[in-house]
């Protein structure tokens, strides 16, 4: 028979067992059950900044990470070749105009005496009212396409934003379609979470997710906006239209795949600022309240 005090050990004992093995279990539904992943990135859209025209810089109206709005001017190109290629548009659409005036009068005028002009003469001159009524349009599309380039010589923002990378000064010349600085959009700031392939059973699109950025306590409110629709499979390569080039070799430990989840954000504490680039730990709640989860063996 047991006495009191090694029945009291033996209990103690196999309570501090059964402590550690709930604490085990706590911890695998934790982080291998529930829908919870430490792998999160902030992310934005971020828009390359390029003149549309060729050019010399002559004014750079923004600094480096500073805040802007759409439609205003972050940088201006010399404008002086624009500016005369528009003065020599507006100069060939009056000619054109007066040349098809004259051309018009002198058609009324022929086809009013039919019995002095020949009809030869008369249909000569209908003709040339339609072709110099095609080069005042021609001339006139011209004049417009000047005055988009004289117009373009102003870059503005395309969306709300910050610009970032602004290293430009005045006195560069810039090609047309070369990058001159990156802006990032502020509206399409979001949480891309990638979720291990065995948690997506737990996650729907509109469920709520918690969102902490690495060194940040405060929560981040969010909910799930989408799921990727496939990711890349790095066992097959080949491009399209070629045989599938599949890898011979397979490995018995599989890591299971992770999954692109991305979390639209709904509120951001007072003093938490969002950086594309930064670290976040994810957790996906269920709208029901109750964790649905649908284990499946890794093979």
């Amino acid at each position: 028979m047991l006495r009191l005090p090694n029945l009291v050990r033996a209990l103690t004992t196999v309570a501090v067992i059964l402590g550690i093995l709930v604490v085990i279990y706590a911890l695998w539904v934790r982080y291998q059950v529930e829908p919870l992943t430490r792998d999160g990135r902030v992310r934005a859209d971020i828009v390359p900044i390029a003149p549309d025209i060729s050019g010399l810089v002559t004014d750079v109206r923004v600094r480096d990470n500073e805040v802007v709005t759409k439609g205003q001017v972050l940088l201006v190109i010399d404008p002086s070749r624009y500016q005369i290629a528009l003065d020599l548009a507006e100069a060939d659409v009056e000619k054109q105009t007066a040349e098809f005036n004259e051309a018009r009068r002198e058609d009324r005028r022929n086809r009013s005496l039919p019995d002095v002009v020949a009809t030869e003469s008369t249909e000569q001159g209908m003709a040339r009212v339609e072709q110099l009524h095609a080069s005042v349009k021609q001339a006139e599309a011209a004049r417009a396409l000047a005055a988009l380039n004289l117009e373009r010589t102003l870059v503005r923002a395309p969306v709300d934003g910050t610009v970032s990378n602004v290293d430009l000064q005045p006195g560069v010349y810039l090609n047309a379609g070369k990058a001159a600085m990156a802006l990032v959009s502020s509206s399409s700031l979001r949480v891309e979470g990638y979720f291990e392939e065995t948690k997506l059973p737990a996650v729907n699109v509109g469920d709520p997710a918690s969102i902490y950025l690495m060194g940040v306590a405060n929560e981040i409110r969010g909910h799930v906006e989408s799921i990727a629709g496939g990711v890349e499979d790095r066992e097959r390569m080949g491009t399209d239209g070629q045989l599938a080039n599949v890898n011979p070799a397979f490995t018995w430990v599989r890591l299971a795949q992770r999954i692109p989840v991305r979390i639209a954000i709904d509120s951001v504490p007072p003093g938490v600022r969002l950086v594309p680039g930064q670290t976040a730990s994810v957790e996906i709640h269920s709208r029901s309240g109750e964790v649905r989860v649908k284990r499946s063996l890794p093979w």
